[in-house]
């Protein structure tokens, strides 16, 4: 495993916005799987919420790499793409996380679209690779 790298403050800015990111995980036959989430940081581990049993939380269990890709829909230039390792997957505090990702992304403060017993986890992802546009001017 390669040893983390720092998130930098273009990327970290990026990502702590409501902007859409797209996980990629690979299936139990080898198949590449790409999905939509909501992201968050917390230092420099970027983190996202699911509930168990949905195919990407489904394709982590015994596979820990991940892609991410986030893109700034008013800038299609401002692009974060990363590699990295699922370090944790709990559903300790995942219900507050679901919460507060709904109140920036919605401006909700509870989120909408749970379903009768879902149980929600949070997927924390150590970046071992990072992709910047190289326009960012946060980076200079």
């Amino acid at each position: 495993m390669s040893d983390p790298t720092p998130l930098p403050e273009g990327a970290r800015r990026l990502l702590s916005e409501p902007v859409i990111a797209t996980i990629a995980t690979v299936d139990r036959d080898g198949y590449p799987h790409a999905t939509p989430v909501w992201i968050d940081v917390d230092g420099d581990d970027v983190l996202f919420n699911t509930a168990r049993g949905r195919r990407k939380a489904t394709n982590l269990e015994g596979v820990d790499k991940v892609a991410v890709c986030a893109i700034d829909a008013k800038d299609p230039y401002r692009v974060v793409a990363l590699q990295g390792r699922v370090v944790e997957v709990t559903d300790h505090g995942a219900d507050e996380h679901i919460d507060a990702l709904a109140q920036r992304y919605l401006g909700v403060d509870t989120y909408p679209m749970r379903q009768a017993g879902e149980e929600r986890v949070i997927v924390r992802i150590r970046p071992e690779r990072i992709l910047m546009a190289p326009a960012d001017p946060g980076e200079g």
